[in-house]
């Protein structure tokens, strides 16, 4: 099954009733805390579909739950996935998302009632909407069917494409005619409005968002994939000796912080492009390469998620956005690491729709890759990043301790007219750093098994000698959760090992993230 996209996560913003018939109304937890809106046709269903979601989908089946709380309905969760190609993966696409939705709602105590579904897909060249609307009735009713066996009703079942509209569930020619009905202006109905007001935002496509992170193409990656192979031929070996880890590390947290003073110091720039493009401007090739590089030992990942709040936050973002760019060519699986420390500082600021993308990124960049799967589990399971927050919050105050312990050790060594007290030894051991929780397992465990890899590498002759780095076989290209890859040798630090940091959520360790889930 092909699974462009996957997207889950927890209640949103926007409520509904559970009735029979095909309206919603959007309501807070409180009588009175937002404007209420009535749903009441297929066309006002259509409508709300982006602000459900926050962004349009493209190439999508939606499900949106419908619960009762406290006698008034609302919107449950939602959950998106790519339509499948092949329509033979039709049925198992549709049992996972409707399975997935379900059993994430009850493990909440909010078992949906009934179900809404969209199935959202452009025509392909030669063909109209009403032949798209055609062509996927399969399955919507596929959809319908796995719902009907859990006992959950779907009220309505909608296609949108080419600017239009139709009703699966509705064969009155009023309101739901043969030939389509067409959408609305976006940002004119009532439900703009109240959506608007209630401080709901409607990004733009999931491709459009995705574009931020996927890594370049042309003169500028070949340009980029040299500064990689260059240094490669020094740091990699210095990442697996265990007396130079360290200072790698140091230097790459050094760099690192530079250029997040140089990206906020930037001028700001008019547009996501051109924002993105100002970005990479202020990195050079070296520049990027080395903390590429850098960031693949778990140690120094883990250290740098601690820019996840405040000014930093928002530069770091930048800067993890700019790395996973250029991470180009063979380099692809290496996007990983920045791909999830992108996701996990969204997450951490509330951007749980870039989260969640660029955490599915960098799980199609590595299935294996822990860190970014505890994440997505964490978020897709709606749980706090706040109790992440305070464990990094921890740390690095414990890293900082510790650092300023061990020079004011060496202060007082020098003797006694440098601090000592008389009678006093002059000497003293410096406290030890305590190891974080989230940073103890590093490359020194599987550094002979990557030493025996690099061996035998010989030269290139376009580019002279080639760096002693293994990298994956193939780049990154957008690719999610479950599909299927080679066996790809890294030069990087695996977290399969030993798992990931130790700070993510107990409820997050159930396992790796599910193709169907809530959004």
């Amino acid at each position: 099954m092909t699974n462009h996209s996957e997207t889950t996560g927890s209640d949103g913003d926007i409520t509904g009733p559970v009735r029979p018939s095909p309206a919603a109304r959007t309501s807070g937890d409180r009588p009175g805390d937002q404007p209420q809106v009535t749903l009441r046709t297929p066309a006002e269903l259509a409508d709300a579909l982006p602000y459900l979601l926050g962004y349009r989908p493209e190439d999508s089946i939606v499900l949106v739950a419908l619960r009762d709380r406290d006698g008034r309905g609302r919107f449950g969760g939602r959950a998106r996935l790519g339509i499948p190609a092949n329509p033979d993966d039709w049925t198992s696409a549709a049992g996972q998302l409707v399975h997935g939705l379900i059993s994430g709602s009850e493990r909440r105590g909010a078992r949906p009632e009934q179900m809404v579904a969209y199935l959202c897909q452009e025509p392909g060249r030669g063909e109209a909407g009403r032949q798209v609307m055609e062509r996927l009735r399969p399955l919507a009713q596929k959809l319908r069917v796995e719902c009907g066996t859990l006992d959950v009703p779907v009220v309505e079942a909608l296609c949108i494409s080419d600017g239009r509209f139709w009703s699966y569930c509705c064969d009155d020619q009023d309101c739901c005619p043969s030939e389509g009905v067409p959408m609305g202006l976006p940002g004119t109905s009532v439900l703009a409005a109240a959506a608007t007001y209630a401080g709901v935002q409607v990004r733009g496509s999931l491709s459009e968002l995705r574009a931020r992170l996927l890594p370049w193409e042309g003169s500028g990656a070949l340009a980029q994939e040299v500064a990689l192979d260059t240094a490669g031929l020094t740091l990699v070996s210095r990442i697996l000796d265990d007396a130079r880890r360290a200072d790698v590390a140091d230097e790459t947290l050094a760099l690192a912080e530079r250029i997040v003073g140089r990206l906020a110091r930037a001028a700001p720039a008019s547009g996501t492009r051109a924002q993105d493009l100002r970005d990479d401007r202020l990195i050079g090739h070296d520049e990027a390469a080395a903390l590429i590089l850098g960031l693949q030992d778990r140690t120094t990942r883990d250290r740098a998620a601690a820019w996840m709040e405040g000014d930093e936050a928002g530069p770091a973002l930048r800067l993890w956005r700019a790395l996973a760019r250029r991470c180009v060519g063979p380099y692809g699986e290496h996007a990983a690491a920045p791909l999830t420390l992108a996701g996990w500082v969204a997450w951490s600021t509330g951007d749980e729709l870039e989260a969640r993308e660029a955490l599915a990124m960098a799980l199609g960049a590595d299935p294996d890759y822990l860190f970014a799967r505890l994440l997505h589990q964490a978020c897709n399971e709606g749980l706090d990043p706040e109790s992440v927050r305070r464990c990094l919050r921890a740390e690095r105050a414990g890293g900082e301790r510790a650092q300023g312990g061990t020079q004011a050790g060496a202060g007082r060594a020098e003797g006694p007219e440098h601090g000592a007290k008389p009678g006093e030894p002059a000497e003293r051991e410096a406290p030890t750093p305590r190891t974080p929780r989230m940073t103890t397992a590093t490359v020194a465990d599987s550094s002979a098994r990557r030493r025996a890899r690099v061996q035998g590498r010989g030269p290139r002759a376009d580019r002279g000698p080639r760096a002693t780095v293994v990298r994956p076989r193939t780049p990154v290209s957008g690719a999610h959760p479950g599909e299927t890859r080679s066996s790809r040798a890294r030069s990087r630090t695996s977290d399969r090992s030993r798992g990931g940091p130790g700070t993510c959520p107990e409820g997050a360790r159930r396992g790796g993230p599910g193709t169907g889930g809530e959004h």
